[in-house]
Parts: structure tokens; C-alpha cells; sequence
């Protein structure tokens, strides 16, 4: 199994587009990508802009190797109505548009369902779900929580065991920081997880001290509990750039139970670089 993070919060997007190959199947999860409006009272940067395309453009050539696409659910970082060209002759696994859904998200499957009527494309929704490609099993979760409550809505959770090895995505679980998010991870006891860590950019304000903390038993828990031996964090939890430092106790974990805990920039063996954290400092460093 071939794992590529191509657009991560570590590489200097909002993303979690994956791509993911088996010998019997390529897959890309999330093929989206986007940027904060307002970080530090400030738009983004010109060099925030320039990653972003260079992202998205990279998204679409990794598309073009895959046979299935998955949408975990309707925030624009996660997919992209306005360029449905690149599902054409895909199958197109969906969050299920109308059930366990807010509003926001509702109104944007429904615009998304109807821009994907220009293209040839084989649409499933996939909510608590099982795809068999050969010998290569797909399995999406049941709904749970985009963050700590319904309030943004639901997601689903991606496993893909391709017999020999085993990925599990979580998309925007913010932790995982309830049961619920986390049932799925230790059902699945996958060898390789890409987590949505914590929203530590926001603890106190719009993340509570309470959900960080269950975020880091939780993620302690799936190190204890799991056949896990690469465990990457990212999205939410690398707008911040002490995230290492706030998350000492599950490096400490990873580090006794023999558990690599990573960035997604790490994981490619790329350059870690934290362009949303660092807006603030862009501006400072460079006039336009």
C-alpha cells in the first residue's frame, strides 16, 4: 500500500487530500484544498495564495490516477463544485447529503450533487458503508462529530486493508475528543492513522479545555489499543505552531509503545512549513 499526504495544514493549506494505492485500487480522499479568510486579522498572504495553487494543481494530477474518490464531507479544504471535470469517470463515494448533516453542509452537497451532473460520474453515498476492489477492502464509518458537537455538522471516517496493510483517515474529528470518533479507530486497529488532531490554535475559545483533554486520552488510547505504528496528526492541530509542545504526553506515549507520531509533512519527507500559523510573520518578512 502507497500512502501520499499531497495537501496538508503542515505543507501550508487547509487540506487533508489523500491519495491512497493498492494493487488493486487508487484512491484520493478529500480532494480539496483552501485557506484561512482571516488569520491574525490579516488575509492571506501572497505566498499562502501561491501554495494554494500549486496544491490544488497537484490534487488534480494525483486525481488523475485515481479510480475512486471520497468525500468525508461538504467544507471547501475537503472538496472543491467548482472544478467537478476532475471526477469524470470516477467512482464518487459521498457523505450522505441529507442525513446526519447541518444546514451549511446540506446547501453545499446540494450545489456540489448538482455541478456533478455535467460530468460522467458514479456516485454512491457511503455513510457506514463497505467497497471491495479485488482484494482490497473499503470501509466508511457512520457519522460522527465534526469537531466536539453537531454543531458543524457530521463526517465520516476512512479504513482501507488492502490484506497486507491497513490506512485509517479520520477527516475533521478535532481530536478524536469523544467515543464516538474514536470507536471507529480501535474497531479498525489500522497500522497507519491520519488523525485531525486537536484545534489548539482555538483552546479556550472555540475548543475547550475538556475536549483537548479527551483529544489526548483518546490519542493515547489508540496508541495503547491499536495495531498502530505510524500515527500522523495534522490539519487543526498544525495551525499552531507550539503543537508539538502541546501534545508532549502522546509523542511520550508513541515513544514507549514504539508508535512514530509525525506531521503529514514528515510523513512525505517534506519541509514542515506552517504558512497559516506564520501569516502574521509572511506579512512582516515580505511587503507584497
Amino acid at each position: 500500500m502507497e500512502i501520499i499526504p499531497i495537501a496538508y495544514d503542515s505543507m501550508g493549506v487547509r487540506s487533508m487530500a489523500t491519495f491512497v494505492k493498492t494493487k488493486d485500487v487508487s484512491i484520493l480522499i478529500d480532494p480539496g484544498v483552501s485557506l484561512a479568510p482571516k488569520r491574525y486579522r490579516l488575509p492571506p498572504h501572497r505566498i499562502e495564495i501561491e501554495r494554494m495553487n500549486q496544491k490544488w494543481e497537484e490534487i488534480k494530477e494525483m486525481m488523475k490516477k485515481a479510480g475512486v474518490a471520497v468525500i468525508t464531507h461538504y467544507h471547501y479544504d475537503h472538496h472543491d463544485p467548482n472544478e467537478v471535470e476532475i471526477f469524470s469517470g470516477k467512482k464518487v463515494l459521498l457523505k450522505h447529503p441529507k442525513e446526519k448533516i447541518n444546514k451549511s453542509q446540506m446547501g453545499r452537497a446540494k450545489f456540489f450533487l448538482e455541478q456533478l451532473k455535467a460530468v460522467d460520474v458514479e456516485i454512491d453515498y457511503c455513510d457506514g458503508k463497505s467497497y471491495e476492489f479485488d482484494n482490497t477492502v473499503v470501509e466508511i464509518s457512520n457519522p460522527v462529530f465534526h469537531g466536539a458537537d453537531s454543531r458543524l455538522g457530521f463526517v465520516v471516517e476512512v479504513y482501507i486493508d488492502d490484506g497486507k496493510n491497513s490506512f485509517l483517515f479520520s477527516s475533521d474529528v478535532e481530536g478524536p475528543n469523544n467515543a464516538e470518533q474514536l470507536a471507529f479507530m480501535l474497531e479498525k486497529s489500522a497500522q497507519v492513522v491520519f488523525v485531525d488532531g486537536p484545534m489548539t490554535y482555538m483552546l479556550g475559545y472555540r475548543f475547550s479545555q475538556k475536549s483537548f483533554q479527551n483529544s489526548i486520552e483518546n490519542l493515547k488510547k489508540l496508541i495503547a489499543e491499536t495495531d498502530v505504528k505510524t500515527l500522523v496528526l495534522d490539519h487543526h492541530l498544525t495551525r499552531d505552531l507550539n503543537w508539538r509542545e502541546k501534545m508532549q504526553e502522546v509523542f511520550k506515549a508513541g515513544e514507549e509503545a514504539g508508535v512514530k507520531v509525525q506531521s503529514a509533512a514528515e510523513f512525505a519527507g517534506v519541509e514542515e512549513e506552517l504558512l497559516e500559523a506564520r501569516r502574521a510573520e509572511l506579512y512582516k518578512m515580505y511587503k507584497n
